[in-house]
Order: C-alpha cells, then sequence, then structure tokens
C-alpha cells in the first residue's frame, strides 16, 4: 500500500497563537506560509490552520468521555507511551492549557491508554493518546463485538 497522510483543515482565531502552539509547542515543522493560514507537519500529518474567528467552535457543544471532558470536536494523535510522556513533558514545561492532564484510561484492556487534551488557544482541542503498541486504538474489546 501506498504511504498516505491524513489532512486536517481548521479554524484558528489567531495565527500567531497558532504558531506559538503547534510550531514552538508540540514542535511541528511550518510547511507553506500564505495570508490567513498555516500548514504544519502534525506527527507525519498534514494540518492547516486557517484564520477564521467566526468559524472556531471553541468549548462549545457537547462533550464526551465521562470525567474527561473532552469536547465532541477535537481532533489529534496516537502515538507511543515514549513519545506521550515526552510530548507532555514539553506541554507541562512550556505552560499549554490542559483539559485533561495525562492520565490512564481503559485500565486492564487491551486499549489502556495514556490520554491528555489540551486546547491550543485558537479554540481546539487537541488530544493525545498513548498506547504501548499504537494500533491497539483499533483493538475491540469482546462487549463491544456485538453491539449495534
Amino acid at each position: 500500500m501506498a504511504l498516505t497522510l491524513f489532512h486536517h483543515s481548521f479554524a484558528i482565531s489567531d495565527l500567531a497563537v497558532a504558531r506559538k502552539f503547534y510550531g514552538e509547542m508540540l514542535q511541528c515543522p511550518e510547511g507553506r506560509k500564505l495570508p490567513g493560514r498555516a500548514d504544519f507537519n502534525f506527527f507525519g500529518h498534514h494540518i492547516v490552520a486557517h484564520l477564521a474567528p467566526e468559524e472556531v467552535v471553541g468549548n462549545q457543544g457537547k462533550k464526551i468521555g465521562g470525567t474527561l471532558a473532552t469536547p465532541l470536536q477535537h481532533f489529534g494523535v496516537v502515538m507511543t507511551l515514549a513519545d506521550f510522556k515526552q510530548t507532555a513533558a514539553r506541554l507541562e514545561q512550556m505552560g499549554a492549557t490542559w483539559i485533561n492532564k495525562p492520565s490512564v484510561t481503559q485500565p486492564g484492556t487491551v486499549r489502556e491508554q495514556m490520554l491528555m487534551t489540551v486546547s491550543d488557544d485558537c479554540g481546539n482541542a487537541i488530544e493525545f493518546k498513548g498506547l504501548n503498541n499504537p494500533t491497539d486504538v483499533y483493538a475491540v474489546k469482546a462487549d463491544e463485538a456485538s453491539a449495534v
């Protein structure tokens, strides 16, 4: 199979703040620089932050995750536990705006993972999942196999 990249385009409220969050805090290399937008290599995937404050959803809308109140509209990355821990330490050191601090979810299952969610301070929730084997994110628990 040929290499494929995920692409995500989203609204932000402030281009300089987006460059600081994605470029400096997350160390995502910036690609094309066009007026009103910034392209980033987001952990190997292509994201485009468009300056469109009127389109930003922010914290409005439904939350998911029970005790972890992650906004329904979010995006993120699934990574190894080692990369997760490095990213969490960098976010903490650089003063990220936490929605959910790092915690363990789904303990004792094949999908046991570390999970954290931060705000990009431009109106978007970014979620990070850390697993021993990132492809375990697709694993199906026995009680989910028959759920419709």
